[in-house]
C-alpha cells in the first residue's frame, strides 16, 4: 500500500505523508511485526509449544491484527474527518498533536464498526465448518463446539455492527458529511421527519428516488437522535460536491444493510433452536449456515464501497480533492497493467488459500487430540 501511494497517488503523498505516514510506520514497525511474529507459532508451532503456548500465540497474533487494523483505520478516519494536522509553510500537511489524530473520534467508531463486520464474518465461517462436519456426520465433538460458539458468537457481533456501532457511524456521516448521506438515502430534498427508503432506485437526471418504500422519520432518528430533525437533501449542495457514483454509493449502502439484517435474523434463528437443543438435527438450517459464509465477505466489501464511495470527490475531506492527488507521470495505461497484473496476483493467491483451507477443513480435527480432551469441556 506504502509503495502505491508512492507510484499511483505522488501527489497525495507529498501533500499529506507527513500525517498518514505517521500512522502506516507505526503499523508496519509495531502492529505487523507483532503479528509476524506468533504467526509461525500459531501455524506450525502446536505440538512444540503445548495447548497453552499455542493459545498465547494465538493471542499474540490476534493482538497484532487488530492493532494493525487500528493504525490503518486512524490512516482513513483522517480521510473521512481530518483532525489533529496544521498546514506546513509549503503548504503540505503536518501533525500539530499526535494525540487527536490518533484518537480522532471517527477512527474509534469505524474500528469499533470494522472489527466486529470481521468477528461476524470470521464466526460464520466457523458455524458453517461445524454445519459442514454435522451435515457429513464427521468430528461430531468439534462439530457442536464450531456450532455453538459461531452462532453465538455471529449474533453478538451482528447485533454490535448495527448497533451502536453501526448507529454512531451513521451519526458521525450525518454530522460531518451530510452530503454523503444525502446520496447513501438518494435523497434529493431535504426536510425533518426524513425516512430511510426500504426500496427505491435514485433517478439522478431526474433528482428524485423512484418507487421507494420508506420508514418514516427513521433516517432523522438514526442520523440525530430525533424524528423531527433536519436531513438535507442533495440539491442544499453544489453537483460538484455530490459523491460521483450515487447510484452505487446507494445500492452498496442498502445491499450492506440488507445483509446485516439477515445476519441477525439467521443467528437468532440458530440461537433460538440451539437453545430448543435441535440446530444439530435441523437439516434445512444447516445447510443455509454452510452455504451462508461468503456473504459476511460481501457485506464487508461493501461497507468499504460505501465509505470510499461516500467520501468522494475528495481524498481528504474538505482539504483535498481525488482530481489533485494522482501521478501525473503514470498514464492511464501503466495503471491499468499494474492492475491487472495484482488481480492476476491475488487470483493465484487466492486459489492457493481456499486449497489449502479446504484440505485442512478436510482433514478435520486430530480425533486423538479431541478424544484425550472429552467433552467435558462442553457445556
Amino acid at each position: 500500500m506504502e509503495f502505491q501511494f508512492g507510484t499511483n497517488w505522488a501527489d497525495f503523498t507529498r501533500y499529506a505523508g507527513g500525517v498518514i505516514g505517521q500512522t502506516l510506520a507505526m503499523e508496519g514497525m509495531f502492529a505487523f511485526f507483532l503479528e509476524s511474529a506468533f504467526v509461525g507459532a500459531l501455524i506450525w508451532g502446536e505440538k512444540r509449544l503445548g495447548p497453552r503456548y499455542h493459545f498465547l500465540a494465538a493471542v499474540g497474533v490476534a493482538l497484532g491484527s487488530w492493532l494493525s487494523g487500528y493504525f490503518i483505520l486512524v490512516t482513513n478516519a483522517f480521510m473521512q474527518h481530518p483532525v489533529g494536522f496544521q498546514i506546513e509553510a509549503n503548504g503540505s500537511l503536518g501533525i500539530a498533536s499526535l494525540r487527536t489524530y490518533l484518537l480522532n473520534p471517527w477512527a474509534w467508531v469505524q474500528f469499533l464498526h470494522n472489527q466486529m463486520a470481521a468477528l461476524v464474518t470470521g464466526s460464520f465461517v466457523v458455524t458453517a465448518v461445524g454445519a459442514f462436519y454435522t451435515l457429513r456426520r464427521h468430528h461430531p465433538i468439534q462439530a457442536r463446539r464450531y456450532l455453538r460458539a459461531g452462532t453465538l458468537t455471529a449474533l453478538v457481533a451482528s447485533v454490535l455492527v448495527a448497533f451502536p456501532t453501526g448507529d454512531q457511524q451513521a451519526k458521525m456521516v450525518g454530522r460531518h458529511q451530510p452530503v454523503t448521506l444525502a446520496a447513501m438515502e438518494g435523497r434529493f430534498v431535504g426536510g425533518p421527519v426524513a425516512g430511510v427508503a426500504v426500496v427505491g432506485q435514485p433517478n439522478i437526471a431526474a433528482r428524485r428516488l423512484e418507487n421507494s418504500i420508506e420508514v418514516p422519520g427513521a433516517l432523522s432518528f438514526l442520523a440525530y437522535g430525533t424524528f423531527q430533525s433536519y436531513v438535507h437533501g442533495l440539491e442544499e449542495y453544489p453537483e460538484d460536491a455530490w459523491p460521483d457514483n450515487i447510484e452505487l454509493l446507494y445500492y452498496s449502502f442498502h445491499v450492506m444493510i440488507t445483509l446485516g439484517t439477515i445476519f441477525i435474523l439467521l443467528m437468532a434463528y440458530a440461537g433460538f433452536q440451539n437453545w430448543r437443543g435441535q440446530l444439530e438435527s435441523s437439516t434445512m438450517l444447516l445447510w443455509v449456515l454452510m452455504l451462508a459464509f461468503p456473504f459476511p465477505y460481501i457485506a464487508n466489501t461493501l461497507g468499504w464501497m460505501t465509505a470510499e464511495l461516500g467520501r468522494q470527490p475528495w481524498l481528504i475531506y474538505g482539504l483535498f480533492h481525488t482530481r489533485d492527488g494522482y501521478s501525473k507521470v503514470v498514464s492511464n495505461g501503466d495503471t491499468i497493467f499494474t492492475l491487472i497484473g495484482f488481480a492476476g496476483l491475488y487470483f493465484v493467491l487466492g486459489l492457493l488459500f481456499l486449497f489449502l483451507v479446504g484440505r485442512e477443513i478436510a482433514h478435520g480435527p486430530d480425533e486423538e487430540v479431541v478424544a484425550s480432551r472429552g467433552e467435558e469441556s462442553l457445556v
